[in-house]
């Protein structure tokens, strides 16, 4: 094991277990009333140890997602009204809606992406590269990749060092990315394409200034992101169909 991955054991890795479970619970996959798949079986698929499952289960079981029965095991709860804060599948159904959320980011990531620059560590730069590498690969084969421009956006919350960010990222899950609502399995033409490179170059400014420590640039270059996200989907609204 290399010093860097180490340095993600077991925090990130049962933040990242908690992300992937989150979402199966999220899209279905995970239905209401089921009971978990075991320790050993989460262990296997996940290739993590027992220690970073249980971390997972228990931040799953604080946000409400899954409850432990004793003797019987741990079963999903799903999104009920005590599982805290959440944006719920009918809340991302409009432009207006997708609009609303992008104003939520950037009120949390603008400074999310100062914090990273400021206490961001070698392991939290090499995450964010992977991410942003298999955006990279994800375009070169004619995809939209929602899940890698997610994971991007949730590893700069987690090289803030506060598990708030973190967890708040975990619970919006990836249908923040607003393509991933609007823009579904769209045919990657020519046009896409280039506008899917514009958004990965704003993702690039982001990096470099996290991997610099410039907080303020960081800020600024999330804020633009965020920002030219935003207007985008203002201006589909009045562009003619």
């Amino acid at each position: 094991m290399s010093t860097a991955e180490a340095r993600r054991r077991p925090r990130s890795l049962a933040l990242e277990l908690v992300s992937s479970l989150s979402e199966r619970i999220r899209d279905g996959r995970l239905p209401v009333g089921i009971k978990m798949p075991t320790e050993a079986a989460i262990m296997a698929e996940f290739e993590v140890s027992r220690t970073v499952v249980r971390e997972a289960l228990s931040k799953l079981q604080a946000s409400g997602l899954v409850e432990t029965r004793h003797g019987i095991g741990t079963f999903v709860l799903g999104l009920g009204d005590d599982a805290g804060f959440k944006i719920s599948r009918e809340q991302y159904a409009t432009l207006q809606d997708v609009v609303a959320v992008l104003e939520l980011r950037i009120g949390l990531e603008t400074e999310a992406a100062a914090l990273a620059a400021q206490r961001r560590t070698e392991a939290n730069l090499a995450a964010m590269r992977k991410a942003l590498d298999a955006l990279a690969l994800a375009l070169e084969h004619g995809s939209d990749a929602v899940a890698a421009d997610f994971l991007f956006h949730q590893e700069v919350a987690r090289a803030t060092q506060n598990d708030h960010f973190a967890d708040l990222m975990t619970t919006l899950g990836s249908r923040i990315i607003p393509r991933a609502r609007l823009e579904p399995a769209q045919a990657m033409t020519d046009e896409r394409r280039e506008y899917l490179r514009r958004v990965n170059g704003e993702h690039e400014s982001i990096f470099d200034a996290i991997a610099s420590q410039d907080a303020e640039g960081a800020r600024a270059a999330m804020r633009t992101h965020l920002a030219n996200s935003r207007e985008r989907r203002r201006r589909s609204q009045t562009e003619p169909r």
